[in-house]
């Protein structure tokens, strides 16, 4: 299983990872500028109140859906997976800008401009493994994620690259943060090996 260290780590990879090859495709393509993607037409203000308000909307419908009798295995899968790692409030956010800025700037900057909102968005939650085939009920969840998703290549397109990247973040910090809470409320038996426990305060 994945230790904390090596699930902050890949975090702070794709923040550092991602970016370049996005900035190695803007180099190399015509088609791609992320510094005209990232300040777009909207200004700082205008991204930052659209980006918020678009990544609210989908988090709280992603959790009304996954918290739902259909999709309750679903629920619990999550939360064992994710709850297991005991993050705190300042791991949840790092990992989520992290997501947020190096996804982002892959994806709706360097790969959207090739392939299009669609594609781009289906392509994204496919790869997250959220539309599985044998799961259909995992699959719904991947479908309305599919469309959040797309809604944030829109405001990438129409106001600005810093949009997509607030929504993200946004949604990242509100799932986290559901999913830990879920975990530590559902009767489940743990194997203490999997478990990732935080340092004592006082080391």
């Amino acid at each position: 299983m994945v230790k904390k260290t090596i699930l902050l780590r890949l975090a702070l990879a794709t923040l550092i990872g991602m970016p370049l090859v996005a900035i190695v495709v803007d180099r190399f393509s015509d088609t791609v500028n992320l510094q005209l993607a990232i300040t777009g037409d909207g200004k700082f203000g205008e991204q930052l109140a659209m980006g918020s308000l678009a990544g609210l909307l989908i988090a709280i419908s992603a959790h009304l859906l996954i918290a739902s009798p259909l999709l309750d295995a679903v629920n619990t899968s999550y939360a064992r997976m994710l709850g297991r790692f005991r993050l705190s409030i300042s791991e949840i956010l790092l990992i989520s800008l992290c997501a947020g800025v190096g996804e982002e700037m892959l994806f709706r900057g360097a790969i959207q401009p090739f392939l299009g909102i669609p594609i781009t968005s289906i392509f994204f939650v496919a790869i997250h493994g959220y539309l599985n085939p044998r799961d259909w009920r995992l699959s719904i969840y991947g479908l309305a994620m599919t469309v959040g998703i797309a809604w944030l290549g829109y405001l990438s397109d129409s106001r600005g690259l810093l949009s997509a990247i607030i929504g993200h973040t946004i949604i990242d910090v509100y799932l986290l943060i559901y999913l830990q809470r879920t975990a530590k409320s559902t009767l489940v038996t743990h194997n203490p090996d999997l478990i990732d426990f935080p340092e004592e305060e006082n080391e």
